[in-house]
């Protein structure tokens, strides 16, 4: 049965010291980009009927690097606007919030969970349509994605924050039995398989 792949892009340079990273449009740092390649051993070869990316460069390199051919561009995959917030770490937030929670406070000049949530359905409906057609591999952002996979399920937004999810991963959402699960979360992704030496012919 067709699966939506969750991929979280690579590591910039925000994402290696936990600062909250939403319209900023950082590159990959070096190892981002190994990272990003790695995915591709992960995801095995498979193909997929459609791979829908975040606008965010850090999203769209990955995804290049990933092997995963971009066949749209969709600005509800991006990140979790964090407003006021941008470019902070939690630590720097909570020195005046200390009880502050991106899962249940959202961000002020930015977003709710509520309305990021409400974003991430419609990706999840345009997704489950073209399960028709095969694999659907939705490249995006961590906190985003960690949406996605409590609505696949029917939690609400916040519940999201439950669910880990490191750079560079793969993540997949199916059915079982007819009902929405998570089939696998939060994988590495590992380097590809070397090509098999050619046999060498006789003498």
């Amino acid at each position: 049965m067709a699966e939506i792949i969750l991929v979280r892009h690579g590591e910039t340079s925000w994402s290696a010291g936990h600062r909250h990273t939403s319209y900023t449009d950082l590159e990959l740092t070096p190892d981002g980009e190994r990272q990003a390649r790695r995915i591709a051993g992960e995801l095995g070869g498979r193909s997929f009927a459609a791979v829908l990316a975040s606008p965010r460069r850090r999203a769209l390199r990955t995804a290049e690097l990933a092997g995963l051919p971009v066949s749209e561009v969709v600005d509800d995959l991006r990140e979790w606007n964090y407003g006021d917030y941008e470019g902070l770490t939690t630590e720097q937030i909570r020195r005046d919030r200390p009880d502050w929670l991106l899962w249940t406070d959202g961000c002020p000049g930015g977003e709710s969970p509520e309305q990021v949530g409400a974003r991430l359905d419609r990706v999840l409906a345009r997704a489950a349509d073209l399960l028709d057609s095969g694999d659907v591999a939705l490249v995006a952002h961590g906190h985003s994605l960690r949406v996605a996979g409590a609505r696949w399920i029917g939690l609400p937004a916040g519940d999201g924050g439950r669910l880990r999810l490191d750079t560079a991963t793969v993540s997949a959402l199916g059915y079982e039995h007819g009902r929405p699960v998570i089939l696998r979360w939060n994988s590495p992704g590992r380097a590809a398989a070397p090509a098999a030496e050619p046999t060498p012919g006789p003498n």
